[in-house]
């Protein structure tokens, strides 16, 4: 098992739409830790850790988000942090 820990920066039609709910239940359903967080530029922000090929499964999910979202870009970065156990979500930033 190949640990992967990443931010994603989610753009387009993504707040007002349940996306950080939606977030929030994929991951823990796939068994990923993290954190979501909406933007104040309108974007979504997460960071997802826990196996790679679990977390490029959450990535390719997040590029289609919930019904009613309209993602338009999702910046993927590699990051080296330690994540703990859950997934939560964050304050607006």
């Amino acid at each position: 098992m190949m640990e992967r820990t990443v931010r994603l920066a989610i753009s387009g039609r993504v707040q007002g739409v349940g996306y950080r709910y939606w977030t929030i239940a994929t991951a823990q359903r796939l068994g990923l830790r993290g954190w979501v967080r909406n933007r104040a530029d309108g974007s979504v922000e997460t960071v997802v850790a826990g196996d790679g090929a679990i977390v490029e499964r959450m990535i390719e999910a997040c590029r289609r988000g919930p019904t009613g979202a309209r993602v338009e870009r999702v910046d993927v970065i590699d990051i080296e942090v330690v994540v703990p156990e859950g997934f939560t979500q964050q304050p607006t930033a």
